[in-house]
């Protein structure tokens, strides 16, 4: 049986995180890993493990395309990443109930989206979006929220952002 090299640590993962996004800015035009800093923090906050924290360092990395499914399946990363990642990842035409789905029954994947759903309805990032796009998102987020049993989010008490 051939030896598999140790996963990537935490610190690995991020630094290859913020190198696949490097480029991107989010809708507020804010440094994209400034989002994915926030979402591994909040699964840290919330106890989550290795694996839920470097999934929360690259889960937008394959629906952005700063990589494939086939790097992200190959890659030396802690056991149970991959699935998170691939879990929160959204599919070209797949509706919110489809999505949900997928993430509850994929073990650990909802830490991850309700860390995710927190940064973006954080009102001080909404705050610097127009009044359509923050009530949009808004929309957006509480909806899946609700779909993902997050009362917080489900409620849709704060406003949505970027």
């Amino acid at each position: 049986m051939p030896h598999r090299p140790a996963p990537l640590d935490l610190a690995a993962v991020e630094a290859l995180a913020r190198r696949a996004h490097a480029a991107q800015r989010d809708k507020a035009g804010r440094p994209y890993t400034e989002h994915l800093a926030a979402v591994a923090a909040g699964v840290r906050a919330r106890g989550g493990t290795d694996a839920q924290i470097a999934a929360a360092w690259l889960h937008d990395a394959v629906e952005d395309g700063a990589v494939t499914e086939e790097w992200l399946a190959a890659a030396d990363l802690p056991e149970g990443t991959v699935d998170i990642v691939l879990a929160v990842t959204k599919r070209p035409g797949e509706g919110p109930e489809a999505y949900a789905a997928r993430i509850l029954a994929t073990p650990g994947a909802l830490m991850v989206k309700a860390a995710d759903l927190a940064h973006n309805a954080d009102p001080v990032r909404a705050a610097v979006l127009d009044p359509d796009t923050r009530e949009r998102l808004r929309h957006k987020y509480a909806r899946m929220g609700e779909l993902l049993g997050l009362d917080d989010l489900a409620a849709g008490g704060r406003d949505g952002a970027a």
